[in-house]
């Protein structure tokens, strides 16, 4: 573990797994300690796991960034890949954690080699601005919808539910400075699903895009718009999944993203070598 100090003074907390110099930067609210981030150090990655401002064990936010939230998150993912001495680097984040991606991606796409997003959207606009998370903090909904499909054919992947379930329920409550935090959608300044997806069209980093059929969050239907829009993208869509699908299929996922990341890294595409004889 370490920790970073931004140019605004804020001393920001990372994990750090595995080692090597293909190095994996990713952003998020927390960490459940078995997903794929850990995982993929296991397979020969250098891994660093950021806990965004506003978080502890990051510092605490008292100011509202309004639409800057995502922007601010992303510089602070690039500070930190300053602070290691990464100039190139992997980024792989899951739901608002992808979040991050969409912005670091199109405020610093010399830095980013590759773009692993697990159920990334982004939301469309055309939804509102709020995020979940805040909104069920406000009393405005009660909670979100169910995140995850029931299982019947897979009783280790129940049980491996199961754990994480426990695991969560026993964290302590949250910070009310924590509580207050609403840092809204990605790409929120575009205003509309217009403009958002000219944004991601304007995206050249190769990206893989994994998500599941029963993601209420994440729908198949907002994946494949982003992927239609993204010039060079890979979209994976796995049956009797949903927005967890990162903490769920942790092994597949990462197979997934291990071949991703090495065409990507190799060829600068995200898809295997053609070899057609002329």
């Amino acid at each position: 573990m370490g920790s970073i100090t931004t140019k605004d003074g804020f001393q920001l907390h990372y994990d750090e797994y595995g080692s090597g110099d293909k190095v994996i930067i990713s952003a998020q609210v927390g960490f459940y300690p078995k997903g794929m981030q850990q995982y993929l150090a296991g397979m020969g990655y250098h891994v660093y796991c950021l806990t965004l401002r506003g978080f502890y064990p990051s510092d605490y936010v008292t100011e509202d960034y309004g639409d800057s939230w995502y922007d601010i998150f992303a510089d602070d993912a690039a500070a930190l890949a300053d602070a290691i001495g990464a100039e190139k680097f992997i980024y792989m984040g899951a739901s608002h954690g992808a979040g991050v991606g969409w912005h670091l991606v199109l405020r610093h796409p010399e830095r980013v080699s590759a773009f692993i997003a697990a159920v990334p959207g982004p939301h469309s606009l055309a939804e509102g601005a709020m995020s979940y998370r805040q909104m069920i903090m406000q009393g405005i909904i009660e909670a979100p919808p169910p995140f995850d499909p029931p299982i019947n054919n897979d009783p280790q992947r129940q049980a491996r539910r199961d754990v994480r379930e426990k695991a969560i329920t026993s964290m302590p409550e949250a910070d009310e400075r924590e509580k207050k935090v609403d840092y809204g959608r990605p790409l929120m300044k575009c205003g509309s699903e217009e403009v958002l997806c000219s944004k991601l069209r304007t995206i050249k980093t190769p990206t893989l895009i994994l998500g599941g059929t029963e993601d209420p969050i994440s729908t198949p239907e907002l994946m494949i718009r982003t992927a239609k829009c993204l010039l060079d993208c890979k979209l994976v869509i796995y049956s009797n999944c949903g927005h967890n699908i990162d903490t769920d299929l942790v092994e597949e996922l990462c197979g997934e993203a291990d071949r991703f990341i090495k065409n990507a890294l190799a060829r600068a595409k995200c898809y295997d070598e053609v070899k057609e004889t002329l």
